[in-house]
Formats: C-alpha cells, structure tokens, sequence
C-alpha cells in the first residue's frame, strides 16, 4: 500500500457520522448530531468515524469507489488511524486537515478445493498456521523463488500502515508513510531459523505457495477477512483503489509513525 499525504483546504458541506456499536461511540455520535447538520452517508462528501481502528478499517472499504474522504475520531480502544475526539471545531478541524491517499494490497488466492478468493487489505496479509504443526511456504518475488521452503508460525505482507501494527508484533520493521515499501515478516520462524523478514518495493508481486498443504494447513487474512485451507496466495499492491483519509494538521500518519518509534 502506498500513501500520499497533502494538505488540503477540505469543504465542510454535507458530513455524515458513523459508530462502532460500543456506548461511548454511540453517545458522541448524538452528541455531534445535535451541534451540526448531517446527511446519509451515501450523499456526504466526509464521512466522520466514531470508533477504533476497525470501525476505521470497515469504513475505509465501504467508500472504496466513492471518492468520499473519511475523518475518524477515536472511541475505541485502538485508534492508530483516528483522530482525538473532541465535539468542538469540529468544521475548523476539516477545513484544515492534512489529508492521506492509500492504495491498498490486492489479495487473490486458491484454496484446496480450486476455489477462487480475493480480498483487499489495508494494514496486512497474514498466512497463519491452522494446526498444531507448523506451515512450510515458499516465497516468489516477481517470479523468482527467494525462500524456497520456510518453516513457521505464519507470515505477514504489511503496508507501511499495518507496518505498526500485527507487523510491529512480530518484530517488523516500521515503514515510513508515503514511503514505496512492504514488509515481509516472519512468524516465529522455525528454519530458516536466522531469517527475520524483507523490505521490498511497493509494486513487487509476492507469491507463496503452501507446502504439504493439506498435511499442515494454512490461512490466509487479509486484515480481519479470512480464507482457510490455503494453497497458493498471491499479493500485490492494487493501484486502481483509493481511500483518503483526513488527520488533523500536525498529526497526520507520518508523524504517528514517527511517534510510534521514539515513543517509549
């Protein structure tokens, strides 16, 4: 996934409010409908999130082909892609976001029975063990065996947003936002046991195929959709798909991740 942040003098017409279902996204939600006027979300031009980082993630795919741009507020437990909620200025605070373009990773994927399967992610795709016995995966980078057999837990494609996040976990490095990057981590690597992952360019086309697949069987996520009884799983960065997202000036995703590795 790659990123492209710009300030940007955002009109504040036609705002719609969205909640996660907790009590205290709920509460701001009435409470920022009594202060200004909204619309349905299908007729706004920003859509303003009440909740974490998966109300967030949710939000991101249901405005994939609108164009809308999405100003999340944090009423949940994680809130790395939201802002500070605050019921007040509210409209200053959109004419003067600082606004983020992503495109997010493509998945595609064939599981045992030949089935089809795609999906989108905008932090990572993971390929998890589903038994007790660990997955053996080999890796293609733009159609060249780099790995030909890891033994492991599972394995992770982040986006330099999800850099901070499973990926972080599992002792990934972060990416800088806006920066033409992916990281390939490993999940409790077994053999080779030294390896701790790759940085790759953003348009690299990566392929794992599932060894002895049906004896140690694998998943494939991609964010919080799942797909099990993998057997070959391809990802690649989807340019045809945008989201913008909208953060408050001085606080957009780059500097978070920044934060996030001085922040102790």
């Amino acid at each position: 996934m790659s990123t492209n942040t710009k300030n940007t003098n955002t009109a504040t017409n036609n705002i719609a409010i969205v909640a996660s279902d907790t009590p205290s996204a709920l509460e701001a939600k009435q409470e920022l409908e009594k202060r200004y006027s909204t619309v349905a979300s299908e007729n706004a031009d920003i859509i303003i999130a009440l909740g974490g980082d998966g109300l967030m993630l949710h939000t991101l795919r249901e405005t994939l082909t609108t164009g809308q741009r999405i100003f999340g507020m944090n009423q949940g437990s994680v809130g790395f892609m939201m802002n500070d909620y605050s019921p007040d200025g509210l409209l200053e605070r959109l004419k003067n976001a600082e606004e983020t373009r992503i495109h997010p990773l493509s998945l595609t994927a064939q599981n045992q029975e030949g089935k089809g399967l795609k999906a989108i992610a905008f932090n990572e795709v993971s390929l998890l063990r589903q038994t007790h016995q660990a997955a053996k995966l080999e890796i293609t980078i733009d159609g060249k065996v780099r790995l030909a057999e890891l033994v492991c837990d599972g394995l992770i494609v982040a986006t330099p947003t999800g850099s901070t996040a499973y990926n972080l976990s599992a002792h990934g490095p972060i990416l800088p936002i806006g920066s033409p990057l992916l990281a390939l981590t490993p999940i409790s690597a077994f053999r080779p046991r030294r390896w701790r992952g790759a940085i790759l360019p953003h348009e690299a086309v990566v392929e794992i195929t599932i060894l002895e697949s049906t004896k140690r069987p694998v998943a494939a996520v991609a964010d919080h959709i799942e797909f099990r009884d993998i057997k070959k799983v391809t990802v690649r960065e989807d340019k045809k798909l945008t989201v913008r997202l909208l953060f408050d000036k001085g606080h957009s995703l780059a500097e978070r991740v920044l934060n996030e590795q001085f922040d102790f």
